[in-house]
């Protein structure tokens, strides 16, 4: 990312799992991008080796060593499709009841919706999380249907019996109450009902996922040491990636509770420094760049923000042209990613992590008023933190704590 990300955009907004790096993106369906990150390749080979070598012998033996490991790269594949659908059932409820879904990205460990909000209450919640692990275990009614149906046809009948397996085995999975699991979900919209509160339910919850997410590395060290190497790496792995999910999920509800209520202007730094699009660009680099440590700026006249100039622009010009050439000339002009003063400051952070920015301009009809930055919010965790604060009650109704960054 070069000094201009940390002031505008200059790409699409980040996707998938907060900006899952890595990730190849296939197209768009119903409004939502899909992709896939490439450990979902790992996933791939891991589980079509375990196919053709382990399993399709043993259900199905006499066939070639070829068509093992062709019906093996198929079931791969079509377990991966009915992970998508599975995903595709979350995010559909969740569209349909105005939250909106950005992207769904299959990797290592299965599949990852980016709904953009937390559910507005416990209803939501529990229709939202419950309705993927039902896809699952319908899928798996299907393919055992046509298991039925199709009988003992070599190669067709066993791969429909391992899909039916594996979705009924997805669901009942997904089921356990270990957040972040929909399972797990489910709890939490049972507590967040009971109590009223989704900050508490979502400690809750959290806690029992990390309780289960040790519980399955523990058993994945057992599995190592009992010789199943391959399987308990497997088994340990989806326990930390559980483990440091609930975690992850257990802060972001934290740190909405700490923001309820907080509006942009009670954090931004008011009247930031600013350059006239006129100014030489050899004073940018002797006052601002070299003095003051600047690497952006904002370039505004009359206080109307014009536009952005940063080292990097100042790259592309050769020295001997800094004296004669302006900043007007050079910069970045608006349109740029700005916020409102009034706007929730959670709405302003998700906006900064869409689009990977450090800095927000704050304008106010056409006016720029100030500068919000990660540090600014920072320096804000850090006061509370150390004076023990309760929720604040500055700015004008916040969005409350049901929503939830992307």
């Amino acid at each position: 990312m070069d000094d201009r990300d940390d002031l505008y955009a200059g790409a699409p907004a980040a996707r998938g799992t907060a900006g899952m790096s890595g990730t190849f993106w296939l197209g768009r369906v119903a409004g939502i991008d899909v992709g896939v990150h490439y450990t979902w390749l790992i996933a791939f080979a891991l589980i079509t080796f375990s196919l053709a070598v382990g399993f399709f012998p043993f259900v199905t033996p006499g066939l070639s060593t070829a068509v093992y490991w062709a019906i093996g790269a198929i079931s791969a594949v079509l377990l991966f499709v009915s992970v998508l659908i599975h995903e595709f059932c979350h995010s559909l409820v969740a569209k349909a009841r105005g939250i909106p879904v950005s992207s769904i990205t299959l990797f290592i460990f299965g599949g990852i919706s980016n709904i953009q909000e937390e559910p507005q209450d416990p209803g939501q919640e529990f229709v939202i999380a419950i309705v993927g692990p039902l896809s699952s275990l319908v899928l798996a009614g299907v393919f055992w249907g046509l298991y039925l149906v199709v009988g003992q046809v070599p190669g067709l009948s066993a791969v429909l019996f391992y899909l039916a397996i594996v979705n009924l085995l997805l669901g009942l999975f997904n089921l356990l109450p270990g957040f972040p699991l929909d399972g797990g979900r489910v709890l939490r919209a049972i507590i967040w009902g009971i109590t009223g509160s989704l900050y508490q339910a979502t400690n809750w919850a959290t806690g029992v996922g990390q309780v289960f997410a040790f519980l399955l590395i523990i058993w994945g060290v057992f599995q190592i040491f009992a010789g199943n190497f391959l399987g308990g790496i497997w088994i340990a792995f989806i326990g930390w990636f559980l483990n440091g999910a609930a975690e992850s999920s257990r802060r972001q509800v934290a740190m909405q509770q700490a923001f309820r209520g907080v509006r942009v202007r009670d954090l931004m730094t008011p009247n930031p420094p600013v350059v006239a699009p006129s100014l030489p660009v050899r004073t940018l680099i002797e006052e601002y760049a070299l003095r003051r440590g600047a690497r952006a700026l904002l370039v505004a006249v009359d206080g109307q923000l014009t536009g952005v100039v940063t080292l990097s622009d100042v790259h592309k010009l050769p020295p001997e042209q800094w004296s004669d050439t302006t900043v007007g000339q050079i910069m970045t002009p608006v349109p740029l990613v700005t916020v409102g003063p009034s706007a929730d400051l959670q709405s302003a952070l998700r906006l900064m992590g869409q689009r990977d920015l450090n800095q927000l301009p704050v304008v106010d009809h056409g006016t720029l008023v100030g500068l919000l930055t990660r540090s600014n919010v920072i320096r804000y965790l850090h006061l509370r933190d150390e004076l023990g604060a309760p929720p604040p009650t500055i700015g004008a109704g916040g969005e409350g704590e049901h929503r939830r960054a992307a």
